[in-house]
């Protein structure tokens, strides 16, 4: 496939936040993107193992939020590596760092900061 032929995909829920934020500054960027929704769509399990291999559990398992706070101990402490960290996900979408976006080039980002997603435009617009 031809560089720049595939759209961004952006990850997460419509009321979040920081999701809201990624979407406002990709439209005013006038970065073309996808957008999927985990409430509507589920999150991609097939995806999941490659997001972990880019970023890690440590950064994908947002353990700063309330869904994860609300989660029982032992649960929790389950959560050791990217294996143990999939069934969590899935079970539990909120948990997931939003929003995870999978650049044209498929570089694989969660969270949001203008400082990032300017590099990362800026990269996926290079030939």
């Amino acid at each position: 496939m031809m560089a720049g032929m595939t759209d961004t995909t952006v990850y997460g829920i419509p009321n979040c936040d920081t999701v809201r934020k990624a979407r406002d500054w990709l439209s005013a960027a006038g970065v073309a993107y996808v957008f999927h929704d985990f409430k509507k769509q589920g999150v991609p399990a097939a995806l999941l193992p490659g997001w972990l291999a880019a970023l890690g559990h440590e950064t994908l398992v947002n353990r700063r939020g309330p869904t994860w706070r609300k989660l029982p101990a032992p649960e929790q402490d389950a959560v050791v590596d990217n294996a143990t960290a999939v069934a969590v996900m899935l079970a539990h979408s909120s948990v997931i760092k939003r929003p995870v976006v999978v650049w044209p080039d498929q570089a694989v980002t969660a969270g949001f900061s203008a400082e990032l997603f300017s590099a990362r435009a800026g990269a996926a617009r290079l030939p």
